[in-house]
C-alpha cells in the first residue's frame, strides 16, 4: 500500500488508489470529490508524489530527490491550477494552456501530472476542452481533478475518470491532529470543532483559528429556536447572518444536519455527536421522528444546493422555506 504521510483516515480510497498504481492500472483522469477542507488537494499531491517517486519499494518514499521536489512543490512535472472557487472561475484559457503544454514529454519523471483544483468551477466549454485531451491523452499524462461534488462535472468527463470520495476523519484522530498542529488550541476546542464539522479537519482548524466556531454555534442554535417558534421573521433574520459568507453557511448547515440527526436518534439513545445537548433535547421534545427526519433530509438537500453555487439571496429564501416546510408550516 502507498505511504500516505499527510492524508488522515479514508482507508478505503487509499487502498483503492494504491491498488491502481501498484498494478499499473491508473487511469489518465482521477476525480477526487469532497467538501471544502476535507483534504482533496493533500490527497492529489500525495498521488502525484507517488507517480514521480523513484523508489522500488513503497511509494511515495519521501526520501528520493523526486519526492523532495514534489513535497516542496517544485517538481517540473507536477502542475497545479486552482480556481478561486466562484462559479465559472476556472477559465477555458487555463485549459488551453494545459493542452498546449501536454504535447511536450515529461522533464524528469515518467509522468506529467496536472492537478486541477476546484474543477467544478469550469464552465461547460472548459470541461469540453479538457474532455478532448482525456479522450486521447499522451501515455504519460495524468489529470487529477478536485471537486466538491461529482455532479458538477459533465457525465462525459466522469465516464473517463475514476472517482474517489473523501470523508471526514473520526473525532479522536481529528482532534489529536489539530492539537499537535497548533500549540495554542486545546483538546476540548478541537474535539468540539471536529465533531460539529463531521471530521473535516480543514474547516475545524479554520473555525477555531478564525474565532468563528462559537459564533457559528450560537447562530445555529438561534436558527433551531427560530424553527421551533412561529416567527418566520426570526428565522429569516438568523439565516440572513450568513448571506455574505458561503463557507460559514455551508458549515452552519452541516452543523444543523448533525443536530437534527442527534434529535432524531436521541429518542432511542443518549448518543449526541454534535455536543449541543440542550437544543437537541428541545427539538426532540418538540417534534415527532417524522418531522426530525424531514429536517435532517432538508439540511442535506440545502448543503448540496450551496455546493452548486446557487445565488446567495435565493439560498437564504430557499433555506427558510425548506426548513419551515419540513416542520409542516
Amino acid at each position: 500500500m502507498m505511504n500516505f504521510k499527510y492524508l488522515l483516515g479514508n482507508e478505503n480510497v487509499k487502498e483503492q488508489i494504491s491498488t491502481l498504481i501498484e498494478s499499473n492500472r491508473l487511469p489518465h483522469a482521477i476525480v477526487i470529490e469532497g467538501e471544502e477542507g476535507i483534504g482533496k488537494k493533500t490527497f492529489a499531491r500525495e498521488i502525484a508524489a507517488a507517480l514521480v517517486c523513484r523508489s522500488n519499494e513503497t511509494k511515495p518514499c519521501y526520501q528520493c530527490s523526486q519526492c523532495h521536489k514534489a513535497e516542496k512543490r517544485i517538481h517540473p512535472d507536477i502542475y497545479e491550477y486552482t480556481a478561486t472557487g466562484g462559479a465559472k472561475s476556472f477559465h477555458i484559457e487555463t485549459v488551453r494552456d494545459i493542452i498546449s503544454d501536454i504535447c511536450m514529454p515529461p522533464n524528469e519523471a515518467e509522468f506529467k501530472i496536472y492537478i486541477l483544483g476546484n474543477a467544478h468551477c469550469m464552465n461547460e466549454n472548459a470541461q469540453n476542452a479538457i474532455l478532448k485531451v482525456l479522450e486521447e491523452p499522451p501515455s504519460y499524462a495524468v489529470f487529477i481533478l478536485t471537486v466538491e461534488n461529482r455532479s458538477m462535472l459533465l457525465e462525459t468527463v466522469l465516464s473517463r475518470s475514476v472517482v474517489l470520495s473523501l470523508n471526514g476523519v473520526d473525532t479522536k484522530t481529528g482532534a489529536e491532529f489539530i492539537v499537535n498542529d497548533n500549540d495554542e488550541i486545546d483538546y476540548n476546542s478541537a474535539f468540539n470543532a471536529i465533531t460539529a464539522l463531521r471530521g473535516n479537519i480543514g474547516k475545524a482548524q479554520e473555525s477555531i483559528i478564525g474565532g468563528k466556531m462559537k459564533e457559528t454555534i450560537d447562530l445555529v442554535t438561534n436558527i433551531c429556536k427560530a424553527i421551533m417558534s412561529d416567527s418566520e421573521y426570526e428565522l429569516i433574520k438568523c439565516v440572513s447572518a450568513f448571506s455574505k459568507d458561503r463557507k460559514e453557511l455551508t458549515t452552519a448547515l452541516s452543523m444543523l444536519k448533525m443536530i437534527f440527526r442527534d434529535a432524531l436518534v436521541s429518542k432511542d439513545t443518549n448518543e449526541i455527536l454534535s455536543g449541543q445537548t440542550n437544543i437537541v433535547q428541545e427539538l426532540s421534545s418538540k417534534y415527532t421522528s417524522a418531522k426530525l427526519l424531514a429536517l435532517f433530509n432538508s439540511a442535506d438537500e440545502l448543503i448540496e444546493m450551496t455546493r452548486k453555487n446557487a445565488n446567495n439571496a435565493l439560498l437564504i429564501t430557499k433555506i427558510c422555506y425548506t426548513l419551515r416546510r419540513a416542520t409542516g408550516r
